[in-house]
């Protein structure tokens, strides 16, 4: 993937049509994916009581729900070198939807136990597929545009938050939410089309150098500063998703129909600073807009700690969003240059350090929350948000920016053209 930071390049492509397709098409599988994750954050309290489980059981799910997204984001790689992006995209969101209707449905723990674990696997795989056809649709376009999907994908968690909200007020049982959320997923997955995308042509400046075509210890090392900002910024994200609800309704006595306000803000705040991110990149450069994400992250999680009622924490979630919004779609973008012709293998990789720091935040939250101490679980990761303002030089582009596209190891000729699906046509 390739961040042309300043760049103004027009689209690149054989068909500014199929270009301007597949990156509606990519908008709107971010879009499914972010009312998935809504519908399974927003409805943590009220699985929990209509189960009867314990926040400590709630809390092991979440941390079982994240390991298999870790296990189908590598499934997830296999499956997208094997049938192209497109499809997996598709299959995974239509998988995601099927499960969202079997928590909804399941008679008791251990089916539900179940279907977050399927859930997390189709949420991998959703990760690795759309940010690799992402990773493709920018670099035909030659600019940064990755911003632009998170957004989409902050702004469909921003609707589902609200649906869980009025659904809740309205009296709905959770299954009927849940049923709402998965219909919905469903008729996006059913939009997902291919579109072809045509290799362009490349000067000699585009060539990635020979260590980023193999990959192995080096790019493993020059993918861990933005692995760690990356892992920062999902123990930051999954705190206030997973566990907001929970929080203003425990510990802030906030309503089940107030309490999902806090998630709902935390990705407005999201899609706030998600569409105007690319534009700050190319005015000011990355290294700028990651200090002052990790700075005012910082401060909106601490305000997030010491809230003392749940209009406060809502305030405070917003600009925790604002703070984070730009953070993942850098990392994604920068671990993406490091090997332009394939940069699922580096995105899969990424993804440990992803799911990893949800665990992380997801796991110690929710252990916290569960002995009542909820605001030292937001007190921490600002802390950790400090830091991560050390680690902002490594996002400074060491190369003149170019629209990349894939190169075949020496000696082995051109690779095939793209397939409509964004596979390799044989």
């Amino acid at each position: 993937m390739n961040v042309s930071v300043g760049a103004t390049a027009p689209p690149r492509s054989a068909s500014g049509g199929s270009l301007a397709g597949a990156r509606r098409v990519t908008a709107t599988v971010f879009a499914a994916q972010g009312v998935a994750v809504a519908a399974v954050s927003t409805t943590v309290p009220a699985v929990a009581s209509r189960l009867g489980l314990s926040s400590l059981a709630m809390t092991a799910l979440t941390i079982a729900l994240t390991l298999a997204a870790g296990a189908g984001s590598f499934a997830g790689l296999a499956a997208v070198r094997r049938s192209g992006p497109v499809t997996v995209m598709r299959a995974a969101v239509l998988t995601a939807a099927a499960t969202l209707l079997s928590v909804a449905w399941a008679p008791g723990p251990a089916t539900a136990s179940a279907a977050y674990v399927l859930f997390g696997l189709a949420l991998g795989a959703i990760d690795v597929s759309v940010n690799t056809r992402a990773a493709t649709v920018e670099r035909h376009y030659g600019r940064s545009i990755l911003s632009s999907f998170y957004a989409a994908w902050s702004a469909a968690g921003v609707a589902a938050a609200l649906l869980t909200a009025g659904a809740s007020r309205l009296g709905w049982p959770v299954q009927y939410v849940l049923t709402a959320h998965a219909v919905l997923v469903a008729l996006l997955a059913l939009t997902v089309r291919p579109h072809a995308l045509t290799p362009v042509p490349s000067s000699p400046s585009d060539r990635p150098a020979p260590d980023d075509e193999i990959p192995g210890r080096r790019v493993w090392a020059r993918l861990v500063p933005f692995g760690v900002v990356l892992l920062v910024a999902y123990v930051v994200d999954s705190a206030v998703s997973a566990w907001s609800t929970a929080y203003l309704h425990q510990t802030l006595a906030a309503s089940m129909a107030t309490a999902p306000l806090a998630y709902a803000a935390y990705q407005a705040g999201t899609v706030t600073g998600r569409a105007g991110a690319d534009a700050m990149v190319r005015r000011v450069g990355p290294v700028a807009v990651v200090r002052a994400a990790a700075l005012l992250t910082a401060v909106a999680l601490a305000g997030l700690a010491v809230a003392p009622s749940w209009p406060y924490a809502v305030v405070a979630a917003c600009c925790a969003g604002l703070g984070v919004a730009a953070l993942i779609p850098l990392c994604v973008a920068a671990a993406g240059r490091l090997r332009p012709g394939a940069p699922e293998t580096v995105l899969a990789r990424l993804n440990v350090f992803n799911y990893v720091g949800v665990l992380v935040g997801a796991g110690a939250s929710g252990g916290l929350g569960a002995t009542g101490h909820f605001r030292i679980a937001y007190a921490i990761p600002a802390a950790l948000a400090v830091a991560l303002v050390a680690t902002a030089r490594f996002f400074r582009p060491t190369a003149p920016p170019a629209a990349c596209v894939d190169y075949p190891p020496p000696g082995l000729g051109p690779r095939p053209p793209m397939a409509e699906d964004g596979g390799r046509r044989p």
